[in-house]
């Protein structure tokens, strides 16, 4: 069996120890360089003993959790999906005619937003980590609701571009920021249907969005148009929530408002995961490692193929609809649907995940509504209206994959600057996903954009063969290490769970599905 022996391991200063964990597992050694490691075991090592936890102080201190930082990230991500999105309620509200833009530079506004985001993901990446995570995310909420408050001011296509390109520079830090602050509180079976209640924010943000267009376009003056007014109030609401979570969401547990003894079971609680909590040291050992994991490309693939359709239906819903024959308010009350479906897709598919350790299984099935979305939207009569709406609001479960994505890559990824990388790279996948979407829906295909439609159906297809691929992988590997464990080649490093050690370094890591 290996053992540790004082030397500096995975760079990691370590000591033997004579101690065990438990009856099956012997400790082998344990960690002494508090310095290196996660900023967890430093707070675990100087703040003392405290009672053991109970089951019910568990429930109890989840709940406060839940109620402290759950619904400032809805909010966040509420507020990224409807600011985002909002070009796409303008286009039916008169903003082609209003700023003289074209089909083809429409496209170009829901591609350029996706661009900036993508170029801006690792020196968001880098920025989390090395400043308090929580104030960062508020200050660039705060900044993004600015740009959109900025539109209204928009009269021509390059005012329109600017900001969109500002837009996605800081909403770029929002997913990253909250996938981040997930795996800093909650267990990994826990976070599943977590990331699936922020992530209600694109379900609710389309309700939410609908029904403010619906509304502003009863709205008639001289001096602003419907749309100019519906960027404004929805930018001064977002600057709202970023001061809010600069002034109320903790940067980790062990500066949050919980007492001492909470905070100390919010730190243990999560030994469990062995991904840590937060390192400030920024490591090129993880980042190559995760740029040379196998798992990380996979991901990578299934992210950029899903978000093809989610890329096109986003931005081009509205105009799909309209396009079916409805007037302008008609389209934007029918967009309600497409929240709900939505919303019932990603509350079922995250809690199943959580509960049942199938994250690869729930993508699957959430992708093969989507197909057959696209395929009623491609193939049908042009005369059947209500199938053709029917696909559209089937198509709206595919955006629900992501938050199982998300969730993926917290559970499945240790060691603090790995993670950061990987929400980046993931992050940049959704992005280039999002790019081609929009590049699918070309003027010449307009008004019922055929090929954009059989390009849902081939990316999901698509999609989910690789997820099954990354499924049947993390069961061998799992498998393999078990098999590790059997043969006394692995033995228990104390304190490895804040060892800031990766899940590649630390065998005693097992993937989730």
């Amino acid at each position: 069996m290996s053992t540790y022996s004082g030397k500096e391991k995975d760079g990691l200063d370590v000591e033997a120890s004579p101690h065990r964990a438990d009856a099956s597992e012997p400790i082998v050694g344990v960690v002494k360089d508090v310095s290196n490691a996660d900023a967890a075991l430093d707070f675990l090592r100087s703040e003392g003993e405290v009672r053991p936890m109970t089951a019910e102080d568990e429930k109890r201190l989840v709940r406060k959790i839940d109620w402290m930082i759950m619904p400032l990230m809805w909010c966040c991500y509420c507020c990224q999906y409807l600011d985002k999105t909002l070009v796409n309620y303008a286009n039916v509200m008169g903003l082609e005619q209003d700023a003289h833009v074209s089909k083809g530079q429409f496209s170009n506004l829901a591609l350029i937003f996706y661009v900036t985001y993508l170029a801006f993901e690792f020196p968001h990446g880098y920025g989390m980590q090395r400043l308090p995570t929580a104030k960062y995310l508020g200050t660039m909420v705060s900044v993004w609701g600015l740009m959109v408050a900025v539109t209204s001011a928009c009269k021509n296509y390059g005012a329109l571009v600017t900001t969109r390109v500002l837009l996605g520079c800081f909403e770029s830090a929002v997913a990253p920021s909250l996938i981040l602050i997930t795996s800093m509180w909650y267990k990994r079976n826990e976070q599943p249907p977590r990331v699936g209640i922020w992530y209600l924010g694109t379900g609710t943000g389309t309700i939410i969005g609908s029904l403010i267009s619906y509304g502003f376009q009863h709205y008639h003056s001289h001096t602003f148009t419907s749309w100019q007014i519906m960027f404004l109030v929805v930018g001064l609401m977002t600057i709202c929530v970023g001061v809010l979570v600069i002034l109320l969401l903790p940067d980790n547990p062990m500066k949050s408002g919980l007492t001492h003894e909470e905070k100390v079971w919010a730190v243990e609680r999560l030994r469990e995961n062995m991904t840590g909590i937060e390192n400030k040291h920024l490591k090129l050992n993880q980042v190559l490692e995760c740029l040379r994991d196998p798992q990380t490309w996979l991901l990578s693939l299934i992210t950029i193929s899903s978000n093809v359709p989610n890329g096109a239906v986003s931005s081009f819903q509205a105009t799909l609809i309209k396009g079916f024959g409805y007037d302008s308010k008609t389209t934007a009350l029918l967009q309600i649907p497409s929240g709900a479906v939505s919303i019932v897709a990603i509350l079922t598919a995250t809690y199943l995940a959580g509960r049942y350790n199938q994250r690869g299984i729930q993508i699957v099935l959430l992708l093969i509504p989507g197909m057959l979305g696209g395929a009623l939207m491609a193939f049908l009569p042009a005369d059947n209206k209500a199938g053709k709406l029917i696909g559209n609001y089937l198509t709206n479960a595919i955006g629900s994959t992501l938050p199982l994505l998300y969730s993926w890559v917290s559970a499945n990824y240790a060691g603090h600057t790995k993670k950061v990388t990987m929400n980046a790279i993931l992050l940049m996948s959704f992005c280039l996903g999002n790019i081609i979407g929009p590049l699918s829906f070309t003027p010449k295909s307009a008004p019922n954009y055929v090929p954009a439609k059989i390009t849902i159906i081939v990316t999901c297809a698509f999609a989910a063969v690789v997820t099954i691929v990354l499924q049947l992988y993390y069961m061998r590997e799992n498998k393999r290490r078990d098999g590790l464990v059997e043969v006394g080649e692995v033995g228990h490093l104390k304190d490895v769970e804040f060892a800031d050690m990766t899940d590649r370094e630390n065998k005693e890591f097992r993937y989730r599905l």
